[in-house]
This record gives C-alpha cells, sequence and structure tokens, in this order.
C-alpha cells in the first residue's frame, strides 16, 4: 500500500504538482464510525454519519451537513461540536416547523445569505429550506416536496426540483441550485421567489468548450461556487469535468477535464476526474476539488489552469494525520476553502472532518 501512495507522490512531483509539500492535515472532528453522539462536547470525540457539506459561518463557527444523521451540526471556534437543525427522522416536515423539529433527508449542502440566515438544500426532500436565525423557523423557499421539473417564470414554491444538491448565492444575492436531478442548474431570485433554468436542458448530454449557456446540456452538475468576477463554476459528477459560466458572454468555459474518468494531472483540459463532488473557490482564485471517486483532493491552478493532487492517496482508507499524501480519505463529498486558506473537508465514509493547513 505504501508504494501505491510513494507512487502516486512521483507522479504528481513529475507533473509539476507538488502542491501538497506546504500544507499539512488533520482531523479535527469524528472518531472514524458511523453513528450520533457528542454533542456538547468535543468534536473530535464525537460520531459523525457521512458529513457532506461544510462552510463557515457569520458567527465564525463551522457548520457541515451531517447527511446520513439527516441534520445539520455546528463545530464552535472552541472545538465543541452541537445539533442545530434535524429531528433525525427521515421525513418530510412542511414550511414554518421549528428548526429542531424539521425532517430533512440526506441535506447534502448549505450556505448563509448576507443576513445571516442558513439554506438547506434538503435533496432527499426536493426541497431548498431557509431557516431564520433570529426566530428559528424554518421555511420552505423551493420545492413542494414531489420529484419533477416544472414551475419555470412562476413562483419556486410551486416548482418541482429533483434531488437539488450544490447551492451557492450570486454576488447579486440570487439562490443558485444545481437541480441533480434534472441535469439543470436553476436560479432563485431571492427578491421576488420567482424561479428560472439558468443552465441545462433536462437531458443528459456532453458540453461542449464555448457552448453558450441557453440550450447545452449538462451531465451531473453537482457543486457550484462563484469567482471574483462573478462569474459561476460548476463541477459535474457524471461529466468528471469542471466548467466556468461566462456571465458577460454567455459562454460555457471548459476548465479541466476531458469527460473520462481517471486521475490525471497537468494541464486542465487534459486532466482526468472520478466523480467529483465539491468545488470551492479560494481567495487567490483556485478551485478546490472533492474528487470523490478517487477519494483524493485536487486544485486547480487559478493562474496556470494545471491540475494538481494536494492530499490522499487514491486508496480509500481513513487518515492519518501529518503528510496529505500519505492521508487516505473515503469518497468525501464537501470541501470549503476558508478566508485564510484552510481548505475543510468532509470526508464523508471515513465519517471525519479533516483540515488541509498551510505549514
Amino acid at each position: 500500500m505504501k508504494r501505491i501512495s510513494h507512487l502516486i507522490y512521483f507522479l504528481s512531483v513529475l507533473l509539476g504538482s507538488n502542491a501538497s509539500a506546504q500544507w499539512k492535515i488533520e482531523a479535527i472532528a469524528g472518531v472514524g464510525n458511523p453513528g450520533l453522539s457528542g454533542d456538547y462536547g468535543k468534536a473530535l470525540k464525537a460520531n459523525l454519519y457521512n458529513p457532506f457539506g461544510i462552510v463557515r459561518g457569520p458567527d465564525k463557527a463551522l457548520w457541515f451537513c451531517d447527511s446520513g444523521n439527516n441534520r445539520i451540526r455546528q463545530i464552535r471556534p472552541d472545538g465543541f461540536i452541537f445539533t442545530f437543525a434535524g429531528s433525525g427522522t427521515k421525513d418530510f416536515s412542511p414550511s414554518g416547523t421549528w428548526v429542531q423539529e424539521t425532517a430533512l433527508k440526506r441535506p447534502p449542502e448549505l450556505r448563509f445569505d448576507a443576513k445571516g440566515d442558513m439554506f438547506i438544500a434538503d435533496m432527499g426532500n426536493h426541497v431548498i429550506r431557509k431557516v431564520d436565525m433570529q426566530t428559528g423557523k424554518a421555511e420552505i423557499i423551493a420545492g413542494t416536496g414531489l420529484a419533477g421539473y416544472s414551475g419555470d417564470g412562476d413562483t419556486a414554491l410551486i416548482a418541482h426540483l429533483r434531488q437539488p444538491q450544490g447551492i451557492q448565492f450570486s454576488p447579486e444575492g440570487d439562490l443558485f441550485i444545481c437541480d441533480t436531478g434534472n441535469n439543470v442548474i436553476r436560479r432563485l431570485e431571492i427578491k421576488t421567489g420567482l424561479i428560472t433554468t439558468f443552465a441545462g436542458t433536462g437531458k443528459v448530454g456532453v458540453t461542449p468548450d464555448g457552448a453558450p449557456i441557453e440550450g447545452t446540456p449538462l451531465n451531473g452538475p453537482r457543486a457550484i461556487d462563484f469567482d471574483r468576477n462573478g462569474d459561476l463554476w460548476l463541477a459535474t459528477k457524471e461529466g468528471c469535468q469542471v466548467f466556468k459560466f461566462d456571465m458577460k458572454a454567455r459562454r460555457i468555459r471548459l476548465v479541466a477535464g476531458t469527460g473520462a474518468r481517471g486521475m490525471k494531472g497537468g494541464p486542465g483540459k487534459q486532466a482526468t476526474f472520478g466523480g467529483p463532488t465539491g468545488l470551492s473557490l479560494d481567495a487567490e482564485g483556485n478551485a478546490w476539488i472533492a474528487d470523490t471517486e478517487n477519494s483524493v483532493v485536487r486544485m486547480i491552478d487559478g493562474k496556470s489552469g494545471d491540475v494538481s493532487l494536494v492530499a490522499g492517496t487514491g486508496e480509500r482508507g481513513d487518515g492519518p494525520d501529518g503528510d496529505p499524501l500519505q492521508c487516505k480519505f473515503s469518497r468525501l463529498h464537501g470541501i470549503f476553502a476558508d478566508a485564510d486558506g484552510s481548505i475543510f473537508i468532509g470526508d464523508s465514509e471515513a465519517h471525519r472532518i479533516r483540515v488541509l493547513r498551510k505549514k
């Protein structure tokens, strides 16, 4: 097994991608076994179950989707963990329930708006929920609870979604949604409550480099983020590619990935991925990728466009802390580039939260 790790390290150096040398990795939450325990204690002694999306909240705490537990949990700056949302039952709750009593079903992503309210992609219930952090009430803002594809141009409350996953706010404050089961990205205008399809046709297809945003198919839109220029980046799980949507030119630019499955680094358009499900842009314009089926963390350099291996061996496992290229992951999903340069990872099937920090 060590020979595999050394080989991957050698190949990463050969491809000019020795980015991992400046990083160290450590677990900050989870004991490595699935379960639900540890609230009001240290996160490192808690049981998690398939953690997915993670983000820094306006309160400076880390918030993450404890997806297998159907809950949203919080890790405070002092390292203590708490359950914030979710009853734990895989059920459907109507709009207006208390956040602790709201039934969530495999939530993969959460975000905060400029006001500090929380938004949750309730994937298994086919809805988007908003939690008013002042009142503690969870309101449905998009979806009916039934899977489908409808409602464009009308209020999002009567629209049908199908397994919404990645969500992110645009610079203008609108919520973009990876309506993954429908192979589209939808835009929810927060001011009006109207929903439209932003990209995708509703059918699986190839996304050509330079194609117009309107009328071009997508293949498994899974994770999104906005860059400093206001352009939208997308990772497609089934398509194994990363795209940038040029909002001014209204064109889709291929950033990385040939469309074939693999783990090749180097120039972005020659690189390959294995079902990426997480994407986050850092302050320097680099794109961090949770390359799920390869069980590694990759980085797309914002200047050169090259893809490098930063963490993981390519073999599924659990740790250890220290050298990122010796740390095994198990189908990681969530990834978040923090303002200070730290990279937080939802190491899903290892049931841990990990962090990459500069040495």
